[in-house]
């Protein structure tokens, strides 16, 4: 059995109905709300240590990165989030839909319930029903009443994270125990915090200028598919309970606020396309693309072919991918249109809406470059690395690929260079750090080769491993006095960071 399949049975119910034994807080009531922010989001970063360590993690810096700025996008346009609260978004390889919120503002989606998104606007529905459950301290203050329970509910958790790798069954069997009873005594419970969570949600998703029928749309649509789902119900609906009359309250607030046409982002529509492109064995999702293409089965023909050439990298037809630029090339144009058939919810019919052609933004510049290094094009790739980060210096596909390429062709100094000036921008850059370590051992340097992978383990929160890594980088003194002196403080910075957590 898969983690992710354990984390989004188990999560839901460990924070949202795991509590038997207290009387819950009203929702309203902030005071009694006793555990610190500090406290929530290690409990977070422990859950995320096991997430990101797992296969389903997809640590796809454009799809991740997608997902960040739609979040941010809701953040900064809502006064519901506290100042200085961190958010953290993540994709998982995982065709079940589904989405989950994690204590300190970690939150989760399935790349199933991506792809189930028809609109930009339903998937920022889901987004900004998970930010209230957030903003409204349902985790935390779940969290709070269970204060005295809490370390055995992580410990069930944990146990059956390992029993689950060595043994599906057992590690079913500890789910099951851990739920008994938990769910039918708090189900009342969660109803309210699931309709606290569409209000504030909802409120959200208009103050960003989404089209509020989102929410409405996606809830309904996955309502009407339950009945194809052998156990009656997608999880996402399984650990978010949905009732007809919870649909009929959000539609009725929707016709309140009023009808509002919402153009998807270019980002949206690739980050679709690429998800498909990764949730199949490489072949069978190239045969999809290709007869979609072929029959004329897509809405946007330029991000059908997009697709088609991930697929096409993953299955090895590097060739084929690269025919395919050509055409998908001849498709971008700023100034062409593409039709799309949309439903008008006020005029209560179907329309034809007219949308801006795709663009070559930087994840096509990013897929060209890959296309051209796979097809051992280098000085091609390169001058499109080059000219793409003139344009988008922050696009963190481009720098790390660019940092790869260099590094593939044994140009480490301009390589290190690179990464150096990037982690001055941005020093909590997990993948920069695995970048410059991996330099470093080209170079033989391993002290440096050590110290950069201690920081890949600090910013996981994995915070013992760090430690090791450290004490690795000193036995292998290969490095100058200033260095030296660096990784030692650096030792004392963390061994003091892990007896702090061992405290807690």
């Amino acid at each position: 059995m898969k983690l992710i399949l354990l984390i989004t049975t188990l999560l839901p119910f460990l924070f949202s109905e795991l509590v038997v034994a207290h009387e819950l807080p009203d929702l309203g009531d902030v005071s009694q709300t006793t555990i610190t922010p500090r406290e929530e989001y290690r409990l977070g970063l422990q859950i995320m240590r096991e997430i990101r360590a797992d296969p389903s993690y997809l640590d796809d810096p454009e799809i991740n990165g997608y997902l960040n700025s739609l979040g941010q996008q809701l953040i900064t346009n809502t006064d519901e989030t506290t100042p200085g609260q961190s958010f953290e978004f993540f994709a998982l390889q995982d065709a079940s839909i589904n989405a989950f919120a994690l204590p300190g503002g970690f939150m989760g989606f399935n790349s199933g319930l991506i792809i189930a998104a028809q609109t930009e606007s339903e998937l920022a529905a889901v987004m900004a029903h998970e930010l209230a459950h957030v903003t409204q301290k349902h985790l935390a203050r779940m969290i709070a009443s269970q204060k005295y329970n809490m370390v055995g509910s992580i410990a069930a958790l944990a146990l059956a994270i390992l029993a689950s790798r060595s043994n599906p069954q057992v590690g079913q069997a500890i789910i099951a125990t851990t739920q008994a009873g938990a769910i039918q005594s708090q189900i009342n419970f969660t109803r309210k915090h699931e309709r606290e969570a569409d209000r504030v949600g909802l409120d959200i998703l208009v103050d960003a200028d989404f089209d509020p029928q989102g929410m409405p749309d996606f809830f309904e649509r996955l309502q009407r598919a339950s009945r194809f789902y052998d156990n009656g119900a997608p999880p996402y609906l399984r650990t978010h309970p949905m009732t007809y009359e919870r649909i009929a309250d959000i539609q009725n607030r929707t016709r309140e606020i009023g009808y509002r046409q919402v153009s998807d982002s270019t980002d949206f529509l690739l980050v679709r396309a690429k998800l498909r492109a990764f949730t199949e064995n490489p072949s069978d999702a190239a045969e999809q693309f290709e007869a979609r293409l072929r029959e004329g089965r897509y809405i946007n023909e330029a991000v059908e072919r997009y697709g088609y050439i991930y697929a096409l990298l993953r299955d090895k037809k590097n060739h084929e991918a690269d025919e395919q630029l050509a055409y998908l090339y001849s498709l971008i144009q700023t100034d062409k249109q593409s039709t799309m058939w949309l439903k008008d919810h006020r005029l209560g019919k179907t329309i034809q809406v007219k949308q801006k052609g795709l663009q070559a933004g930087a994840m096509i510049e990013t897929l060209t470059a890959a296309v051209k290094l796979a097809n051992k094009q280098y000085d091609e790739a390169f001058k499109i690395y080059r000219s793409a980060l003139r344009v988008y210096p922050q696009h963190k596909a481009l720098i790390y690929g660019f940092a790869n390429a260099l590094l593939q062709n044994g140009q480490i100094d301009k390589a290190l260079a690179l990464i150096t000036r990037e982690l001055q921008t941005h020093p909590k850059d997990v993948q920069l750090y695995r970048l410059r370590g991996y330099a470093y051992s080209l170079q033989d340097k391993l002290m440096l080769k050590h110290r950069a992978q201690a920081e890949v383990y600090y910013l996981q929160g994995r915070y013992g491993e760090a430690v090791e890594q450290l004490n690795i980088a000193l036995r292998h003194d290969n490095g100058d006095f200033y260095q030296l002196s660096a990784i030692e403080a650096r030792l004392d910075q963390l061994e003091d960071l892990l007896k702090e957590e061992a405290e807690d």
